[in-house]
């Protein structure tokens, strides 16, 4: 590698790449250096081979307490039994390593999806390739917005300014040079390099890249970090907590029973078999596991849905989300803006797009309109040269109006061909060009009326310039096209003999008028937005637009209705800082639907506003403006199509599709899937808790045991992990939508949970101590067969105990677990490997199963069923949820 790069001239740099400038490598040379010096990606802790997460499974309690059975069965000379043991240790560790590996997939494959992608030099022509594809010698071009993927030395540069905090920690842009700096230079002040990860602030630029992947600077950060400790996820925590919890309360359960076998004079080592059994079965060793499928699950259902989701942590968040805060253009609206309206002194056009011809032979005859048409064809700053146009929708608008109105775009700027320029500025939204004409020179101007008026102290009239003495009533005009929903342009100029300074550009302009635009509403929003109002969900909108402009669209999309008072529509200007805000005015920001005239530094404080008064805030945007607000809501969601590269760098979501309705699926998922780990932890809990308790009482009450240390560990495999597996694979309630988000606070297992959780667990333990004491008491079988009917009565309830995890409100015959398709398949495979265990006569003699009779088996349906029965009876008294 280079040393030293910023110390060299740029030509020193490529030649010592060997790189053309103007050309770039070539595409067999890019492929030969990406072979030497491996893909540009930064190493990342939570990817691991498949040797690690194999060895994973290894470190884990459950292993631990698994192992400690077997030394046990060993030392007590059972072989057999022994064995078996290990056997379940391999199909545990099996398990959990192939669901592992199934969850790292998912996540490979959506990293894939939302890879970004970069422009460079190849063969003299602008390629655009992957990120990870960039090598040591291209040529990157870059522009606003972008992210810098690579370290690189610039070659020439306009403008170019560069966020640089993930370097520095300092928010200020830096402006950047090409010239050599000296050798000692800090990377701070290195002004004519860029580097991985920065973000291009303004202007665009070449550049040499002189480093990719983990030899950029931003790698030599993220070495650091990879020796830190990698914090847990939220859910993992409360998986985590909950686990313990468990831990210690089976381990409570499995010591009573040990001590209550003895004391009733049961086989002392068959009874600490037992309690380890047990132990090792009411441990929920699966949660994490199965919580990480179901996440990554429902993230790649999402992107074929083109929504992508970057951190498994965010699914959890999105189903707490109870405020959207959304921009307008191009998000509520279609992002295509057309002329509507043309303002003059002494007329109003409107609805111009749909006229005839007539109304143009009309306007092409007045002079105010010719040089409104010269002023928005003349400063205006699309490209007329390319095939396709590219630019800003108003600026795409007015050429076409202009085309429209028989105007010849290119002849006109061949005419007037452009001196100089003072680009669009978003603080004083406006923006000149200065033109040489056969008259001399003239300023054309362009920008908010409130802006662009201040600087006129001329109006067209009647073909004639006239002191401008009506600005007040040009204001109610103004302010009434906004009411309209219409996006308001002034257009000014002057005509000068010499040419005209910068610094003079918006010095005694001449007021032309002012053209409306109209942006309609997006057809699809409108149900979008009464979907979030029935889930709890508040929508606000925020834009720098006119806040007429904003109503309306607000009214029009539901937002709003046309009596809600001005209240719910608050300008930036009126935003204090937070500190600064009395009561009064903390409610209307509360209360507030609307915020126009916002700026960047505006939308980070309501969003921070908004999460101080415990609200879980999701923000869409897919500007540079709107990074800040993105970075610091609880969800950043990013547009794909529109959105710059640094949107969906900042962002925690991506839509592909730069579709609003996007969110209210990702939303929709993410509750969805906090639900799914809620049934599975249920149902978890209450099979568990039913094999504690139907081994318990029946050691209490001097039964035979219902079950043996093995047909308890047969158990954890087949009847807990894949039912467990295949809710956290289900599609949802219908009505979640219309549920209130949930308290980002509150334990997977609330109070009403846990009392769910019981109830059920009670009714399997019905169903096996009640075949049990009728087997002994009535048919006066022997402990085997008892044991027998008690084992399978316990599968068959804990496998139809999926069915009670739907909520009480919905039809036992019809929710999201009878059409589960997964929930089928995982019924018939945990009877099919029941069946195989039955019939094979190794697992047969090793789980201690006797051949049954068919009035075996119909008492096994009766009491497995009346379980369910009980549950059901229980739940639809209000028993459960």
């Amino acid at each position: 590698m280079i040393q030293h790069p910023s110390s060299l001239t740029y030509q020193t740099v490529a030649k010592k790449l060997g790189t053309n400038i103007d050309l770039g490598l070539s595409n067999k040379e890019a492929a030969a250096r990406l072979l030497k010096y491996s893909e540009n990606k930064i190493l990342k802790k939570e990817k691991q081979s498949k040797w690690r997460i194999l060895i994973g499974q290894f470190l884990d309690p459950i292993i631990y307490i698994l192992l400690i059975a077997t030394l046990i069965a060993f030392l007590f000379q059972n072989w057999l039994e022994g064995m078996a043991i290990l056997i379940v240790i391999l199909l545990t560790i099996s398990i959990g390593f192939f669901m592992e590996l199934q969850a790292v997939h998912y996540l490979n494959a959506l990293s894939k999806i939302g890879q970004a992608r970069v422009r460079v030099l190849r063969d003299g022509k602008v390629k655009k390739i992957e990120e990870s594809k960039i090598v040591p010698g291209d040529i990157m071009l870059l522009g606003r917005g972008d992210v810098v993927t690579a370290d690189a030395r610039l070659i020439d540069l306009e403008n170019l300014s560069i966020k640089e905090s993930v370097l520095t920690g300092e928010s200020a842009p830096v402006e950047k040079t090409i010239s050599p700096l000296p050798k000692n230079t800090s990377i701070v002040m290195q002004s004519n390099m860029v580097f991985k990860g920065t973000i291009v602030n303004n202007g665009h630029a070449r550049a040499i890249v002189i480093a990719t992947g983990m030899n950029t600077q931003l790698g030599n950060i993220q070495k650091l970090a990879l020796e830190a400790k990698q914090e847990r996820t939220p859910l993992d925590k409360k998986l985590n907590k909950l686990s313990k919890h468990l831990i210690w309360l089976t381990l409570f359960f499995a010591t009573v029973i040990i001590i209550a076998g003895y004391v009733r004079g049961k086989d002392m080592v068959l009874m600490i078999q037992t309690g380890i059994a047990l132990a090792v079965a009411t441990i929920p060793e699966g949660l994490p596991i199965v919580a990480t499928i179901a996440l990554a699950h429902g993230m790649f259902r999402l992107s074929k849905k083109k929504v992508i989701i970057k951190k498994l942590e965010d699914v959890e968040t999105l189903g707490a989300t109870n405020i959207i805060c959304t921009d307008k253009t191009g998000t509520l609206t279609e992002d295509k803006m057309k002329v509507d309206v043309l303002a003059f002194e002494d007329e109003l056009f409107s609805n111009v797009n749909s006229k005839d011809t007539v109304i143009f032979s009309e306007l092409n005859m007045r002079t105010d309109f010719n040089h409104m048409m010269l002023c928005g064809i003349l400063c205006n700053d699309v490209e007329l040269t390319s095939d396709v146009r590219h630019g800003d929708t108003i600026d795409l608008a007015l050429l076409d109006f202009a085309e429209q109105s028989g105007y010849n775009l290119e002849s006109i700027r061949s005419n007037h061909p452009e001196i100089e320029k003072l680009p669009f500025n978003t603080q004083h939204k406006m923006m000149a060009t200065a033109h040489k004409d056969q008259n001399g020179f003239s300023v054309y101007a362009k920008g908010a009326f409130e802006n662009i008026v201040h600087h006129c102290d001329f109006i067209l009239k009647n073909g004639k310039q006239e002191p401008f003495t009506t600005k007040e009533s040009w204001l109610k005009k103004v302010d009434e096209l906004a009411l309209q929903g219409l996006r308001t342009l002034a257009f000014a100029y002057k005509q000068t003999v010499t040419k005209p300074l910068k610094t003079d550009f918006y010095n005694q302009l001449t007021f032309i008028g002012v053209i409306g635009f109209i942006d309609p509403a997006r057809e699809d929003v409108k149900s979008s937005i009464e979907s979030y109002k029935k889930a709890g969900i508040k929508v606000v909108m925020i834009t720098g637009d006119h806040p007429g402009t904003a109503r309306k669209i607000a009214e029009e999309i539901g937002l709003l209705s046309p009596n809600d008072s001005q209240s719910k529509v608050l300008l930036g200007s009126d935003f204090k800082t937070i500190d600064a805000l009395s009561d009064t005015e903390k409610k209307q920001v509360l209360n507030a639907s609307v915020f126009a005239r916002v700026t960047p530094e505006q939308k980070i404080d309501i969003v921070t506003f908004l999460q101080n008064n415990n609200n879980i805030v999701g923000m869409l945007g897919d500007g540079i403006n709107d990074i800040p607000a993105l970075q610091k809501a609880d969800i950043g969601i990013a547009m794909g199509i529109r959105g710059t590269d640094a949107a969906r760098e900042s962002a925690d979501i991506i839509l592909l599709d730069d579709k609003f309705t996007a969110t209210e699926l990702a939303i929709k998922q993410g509750r969805i899937i906090f639900q799914n780990i809620r049934q599975f932890v249920m149902y978890l809990l209450s099979s568990n808790f039913a094999e504690i308790l139907s081994v318990g009482i029946a050691a209490i009450l001097n039964l035979p045991s219902p079950l043996l240390p093995l047909q308890i560990l047969f158990l954890n495999v087949i009847t807990d992990i894949f039912p467990a597996l295949a809710l956290g694979f289900g599609k949802g309630e219908q009505d979640i939508m219309q549920l209130p988000p949930k308290n980002p606070k509150e334990p997977i297992m609330t109070k009403v949970l846990w009392q769910s959780t019981l109830i059920y667990g009670l009714a399997i333990s019905a169903s096996v101590l009640g075949i049990t004491a009728y087997s002994y008491f009535i048919l006066e079988f022997s402990a085997l067969q008892i044991n027998n009917l008690a084992f399978y009565t316990l599968i068959a309830a804990q496998l139809l105990n999926v069915f009670n995890m739907p909520a009480r409100h919905l039809s036992f015959f019809k929710n999201e677990v009878t059409t589960n398709p997964w929930v089928w398949g995982a019924i018939v495979l945990c009877v099919g490997l029941t069946l195989l265990a039955y019939k094979i006569p190794f697992t047969s003699k090793a789980l201690n199963l006797i051949q049954l009779t068919p009035s075996n088996i119909f008492l096994i349906v009766l009491f497995s069923f009346g379980s369910l029965a009980l549950a059901q009876l229980v739940k639809r008294l209000g028993g459960t949820v």
